[in-house]
């Protein structure tokens, strides 16, 4: 009978997890959005890198002493550096989401070439688009 009793336990404690890594999707999409399927991945994988992902994110995605929205957009020039396109796509979802104008956006764009070059602002190609 012990080995059933921890079994069923363990099912509980697996319907938890998913349920929390459900509920922490939902509210990082809220803040962002939309849910970047990376996130998804990792809440499938490993829920204790999608609690860590989540707290710098909420850093990330509040005001503290630079508001969100500035935070965001240093976001979106340093994944541009990285050259990682998917990246800046979700950057740039996220800049729009909290407020960022097409002219900060651009001048963003002006830093990224810059201190990084044609390849960086090439990586923003997808991400540009969102401004059309």
């Amino acid at each position: 009978m012990g080995k059933h009793g921890e079994g069923s336990h363990e099912g509980h404690h697996e319907g938890h997890r998913e349920l929390e890594h459900e509920e922490l999707l939902e509210s990082m999409s809220e803040k962002l959005g939309f849910t970047p399927h990376i996130l998804e991945i990792l809440g499938e994988l490993d829920s204790e890198s999608l609690k860590k992902y989540n707290r710098c994110d909420k850093k990330l995605l509040s005001d503290g002493a630079l508001p969100a929205k500035v935070k965001i957009l240093i976001a979106l020039a340093v994944v541009a550096s990285k050259q990682c396109e998917r990246c800046t796509v979700v950057q740039m979802q996220s800049a729009l989401k909290n407020g960022a104008t097409k002219e900060e956006i651009m001048e963003v764009m002006d830093v990224i070439f810059i201190t990084s070059g044609a390849p960086a602002v090439a990586a923003c190609r997808d991400a540009l688009k969102l401004l059309k």
